[in-house]
């Protein structure tokens, strides 16, 4: 793929930043874009009818990504946050060449890849979606930066579903976690990468399973970083918003979403319906 020439000399500061997954997951990364440049305006979109994307095919997946990115490019976002890792192992090509160098896109995989393969490690592993395992990416983009680390990736399917339905801090969590970080794979671990923008939501019951036996890496704070980097370098970075505006789309409104996302975000969310 031929990378197109970046020009952001049309964007400005004021611009929302767009951030998409196929759920609450993506909600970890606003929350911390949020935290960390409170005066950004935002536009949310949770592909909650097609939720999980783990699950789904790589042509269906270029194909929710890459309708969900024209909706952001027409919400006049100055930025694309894929804040979901099966959108990333999967459509990242597609999304960027969709976007053709109009505004930066940022992906939840190769930020965090980079920093953990230029720090101490030696064995890392990975816990993510199928689709994001089955894709490698994360096994490839650290062994780009350092090829003497040892990466292993196991698919853990049944989070997504039980955090989604809110089992949170749960009987049922705790069990899928035992099963899941129990798996011969994982055995000989120093990091554990949340490959997954809803794990966050577990990362207490995780940390709980590991004790202070293995470092647990919470990405949402690393990928806000790199968006940072990215709008300070474009001179894009919104610093005299007060009142910053948050729109929130998903494509099915649920009763779980709206519950799970008031917990994370806030009760002043407000879910507009949007099918692409």
């Amino acid at each position: 793929m031929k990378k197109k020439k970046e020009d952001y000399s049309d964007l400005n500061a004021q611009q929302p930043i767009g951030i998409f997954d196929s759920g609450v997951g993506g909600l970890t990364v606003a929350r911390e874009i949020k935290r960390m440049l409170p005066q950004e305006n935002l536009v949310y979109f949770g592909d909650t009818k097609h939720l999980p994307y783990g699950e789904k095919s790589r042509e269906a997946i270029v194909g929710y990504a890459t309708r969900i990115a024209t909706f952001l490019l027409e919400k006049n976002c100055k930025a694309i946050v894929i804040a979901c890792n099966s959108a990333t192992a999967n459509a990242l090509k597609e999304v960027i060449e969709l976007v053709d160098g109009r505004v930066p896109v940022i992906d939840v995989i190769n930020p965090v890849a980079e920093k953990v393969a230029f720090e101490i490690h030696t064995n890392v592993g990975v816990i993510a979606t199928k689709a994001t395992v089955y894709s490698g990416l994360y096994r490839k983009s650290i062994r780009k930066h350092n090829k003497f680390i040892k990466v292993v990736e196991l698919a853990t399917p049944m989070l997504v579903p039980a955090i989604e339905e809110g089992f949170r801090n749960h009987p049922i969590t705790h069990a899928i976690i035992y099963n899941y970080l129990s798996n011969n794979k994982l055995k000989n671990i120093e990091t554990l990468i949340l490959g997954c923008t809803h794990y966050p939501l577990l990362i207490n019951e995780i940390k709980q399973f590991y004790g202070n036996r293995v470092r647990v890496i919470d990405s949402p704070g690393i990928v806000v970083t790199e968006l940072k980097q990215i709008l300070d370098k474009h001179q894009l970075l919104n610093t005299g918003n007060k009142s910053p505006e948050y729109e929130f789309y998903v494509s099915d409104i649920t009763r779980n979403f709206e519950k799970i996302s008031k917990k994370i975000f806030g009760n002043a969310i407000v879910l507009n319906l949007k099918v692409l």
